[in-house]
């Protein structure tokens, strides 16, 4: 059986043959019909390989998300471990000390200090954020406007099987 690279060359051969006059028609719809079954079956081939890649595909991300939904579990459970640890320490004012296992220190986080804006703040703290405005250019263009500064690109196409 004929790769579909071949059989695209071999339709085109077929489209040029249209072209010859010395070419006997029935010859051109016999080898048109044949060509057109075998891309048929390769594309069916292909169809089916790619449906159970798609379950394969499904089955991981299914698998992947009970596993993040888990990891996340463990996450909760975590910070829910620290923040008591942390409180009975502070409440207790033992905020540095070892055991045989581990060490525990209560200390400062680095980076910058959370800030809170407690009321209107002056023009001069403030920043103006200049944003295009995509829907407006948009309409534009396909009312037939000329952007010099914008286009559409052509709409593109994918491959739908059912």
């Amino acid at each position: 059986m004929s790769s579909l690279y071949e059989l695209t060359n071999n339709h085109e051969t077929v489209l040029n043959m249209l072209y010859d006059e010395n070419v006997d028609e029935q010859m051109i719809l016999d080898t048109l019909e044949s060509i057109d079954g075998e891309i048929e079956d390769k594309a069916d081939g292909y169809a089916k390989i790619i449906k159970e890649l798609e379950a394969r595909r499904d089955a991981r991300k299914i698998e992947a998300k009970r596993l993040t939904d888990s990891a996340t579990l463990f996450d909760n459970r975590i910070k829910r471990l620290k923040q008591s640890l942390f409180n009975t320490m502070k409440q207790t004012g033992k905020t540095n000390f070892s055991t045989n296992l581990f060490t525990f220190r209560i200390q400062k986080n680095g980076g910058k200090r959370a800030l809170t804006i407690d009321g209107d703040v002056p023009e001069e703290y403030t920043k103006t954020i200049v944003e295009n405005d995509t829907d407006k250019i948009r309409q534009a263009l396909e009312g037939g406007e000329k952007l010099p500064f914008a286009h559409l690109e052509p709409q593109s196409e994918s491959l739908r099987i059912k």
